[in-house]
């Protein structure tokens, strides 16, 4: 393996780029494991959460777009938030995306693990998320998906297509059997007829509620700036990536939007029963809901087990997309001297970054068992609520690091303020309040799943805030130990304050 090499370019299109990003985002995964929780806290009103979440990934995307137009770098919000705000942001950005990746995968892993096991009708196994063989075909999944991240990034996209096209096709008639169902007076008692009212988000009970629940939705959106992460490895490095980051939040929210009006019309938002909000399968409400939906007859099995396969491969994907984002990240940082240089390794056949795929894929299985073993499995769904705390930080850096990098042109026209000043300016400012909000309701002991009681008191913190605004601040320690070791890039020796001029006969 070499240091410091190239990854392979040209090796996406902006097809295969689309579909890393909507895989990325595990349109599947995503709900079964977060549209109960959010429909807990605030009921019918979640179809208008799902949009209002939409705004600020659009306008951080566009954010995104504009960036990678001038500096197309696999280390993303890294190296812009650097060259915006210094390198202890910059550095702090890049720990976000690991904190983020390495915190859903124990959940990923769970999820692949549980649906294996229900496919094949071993329902007591895959019921148990603290069941050690969950636990143990969870790690052989993270195993199995490393080895592909390593193999190569056209080999990752070409299984990323036909995990999609499996995912997005029953997501699509699982939502259109639902609404005929419910249309046609035959969904049970629990069923409600979609309303414009669910639109309202003045019904939500309170501001705290609407923004934690909103921040939460964020989940279900993210992963579409992995597309930005593969830049150096996509065809159009500069135009490419950003449009498809793009296109692919448009594609999201569109099936969001089908898919939860459907589940909710469905199945209602009570906590017994199919309720969206029963307690029981609050974390996985496709899996409670595929039998009522698709009926007990030879079709209806059938179906359920084509739904059962979509989660799993949903989770297989965006366990697997996961894993590119994030060793790109860690790549990019060595490259720059922000990370020690064996990061920054390129497998001389493959043209991935080796060590950063390998070592992010075993830190990923150290937490996940440690997350399984230490409160059988809880922390796990308390890892997804604190996802959103590193993901709307990044995000919102990535927004605002476009603003300050484009400053000095946004008198130049109105177009150029918009889309490159208010706009992103206004994703990132909205993320960043939502993610101080967030951060600071989570210390709550009652905020999540789990709580620890700290040694010698009678203070009991939330989890959700231990591993969203613990896992961030670990960062400072790791931060200073790099900087005595390797002080260049904390000196500012390797990125420039500013992006860099654009050669237009590259552009």
């Amino acid at each position: 393996m070499s240091t410091g090499g190239k990854l392979r370019a040209g090796a996406l299109s902006f097809g295969s780029s689309v579909v890393i990003g909507v895989a990325s985002a595990g349109p599947a995964y995503s709900i079964t494991a977060t549209l109960g929780l959010i429909v807990a806290a605030v009921g019918l009103q979640t179809p208008i959460i799902v949009i209002i979440a939409f705004v600020p990934m659009l306008l951080v995307a566009i954010g995104y777009r504009e960036l990678n137009t001038a500096d197309p770098d696999a280390g993303t919000t890294f190296v812009w938030a650097t060259r915006a705000f210094g390198p202890f942001t910059g550095w702090m950005s890049g720990w976000a995306i690991v904190v983020a990746d390495l915190l859903v995968m124990a959940s990923l892993a769970q999820v692949s693990a549980q649906y294996t096991f229900l496919l094949f009708g071993a329902d007591g196994i895959g019921g148990d998320p603290s069941n050690p063989w969950v636990l143990s075909l969870g790690v052989a999944y993270i195993v199995a998906m490393t080895w592909v991240a390593v193999r190569g990034i056209d080999l990752s996209a070409r299984l990323q297509r036909v995990l999609l096209s499996i995912e997005v096709l029953m997501l699509v008639v699982f939502a259109v059997v639902a609404l005929v169902r419910v249309a046609l007076g035959d969904a049970g008692a629990q069923a409600i007829t979609p309303d414009w009212s669910w639109f309202n988000p003045f019904a939500i009970d309170s501001f705290s509620t609407f923004v934690n629940a909103t921040l939460l939705m964020v989940f279900i959106y993210w992963g579409w700036d992995s597309v930005v992460s593969v830049n150096e490895e996509t065809v159009d490095p500069r135009r490419t990536p950003g449009r498809s980051a793009v296109v692919s939040t448009i594609a999201l929210v569109a099936l969001y939007i089908l898919v939860t009006m459907a589940a909710q019309a469905f199945a209602g938002v009570g906590t017994d029963g199919i309720g969206l909000a029963n307690p029981e399968h609050v974390d996985d409400v496709l899996g409670a809901l595929g039998g009522a939906v698709f009926g007990s007859g030879p079709i209806g099995e059938v179906l359920v087990n084509l739904l059962i396969v979509m989660v799993l491969t949903s989770a297989a994907a965006s366990t697997q997309t996961t894993i590119l984002p994030t060793s790109r990240t860690t790549f990019s940082m060595a490259v720059h001297g922000a990370l020690p240089a064996a990061f920054g390794r390129v497998h001389p056949r493959f043209r991935t970054p080796t060590v950063s795929t390998i070592v992010f894929g075993a830190l990923s299985v150290v937490l996940y068992v440690l997350l399984d073993v230490t409160s059988g499995g809880l922390l796990v769904i308390d890892a997804v609520s604190a996802i959103g705390i590193s993901v709307g930080f990044y995000y919102a850096l990535t927004g605002l690091a476009c603003v300050w990098l484009y400053r000095h042109e946004l008198r130049s026209n109105a177009r150029v303020a918009m889309i490159r000043g208010v706009l992103p300016g206004l994703g990132g400012a909205m993320l960043i309040f939502a993610t101080v909000w967030t951060g600071v309701t989570s210390w709550a002991a009652d905020f999540g799943e789990t709580a620890l009681t700290l040694p010698f008191t009678d203070v009991t913190i939330g989890s959700v805030f231990l591993l969203g605004v613990g896992g961030l601040l670990l960062g400072i320690p790791l931060y200073l130990l790099t900087k005595l070791r390797m002080p260049a890039y904390f000196r500012g020796e390797r990125l420039d304050r500013q992006l860099p001029a654009l050669d237009e006969s590259r552009a």
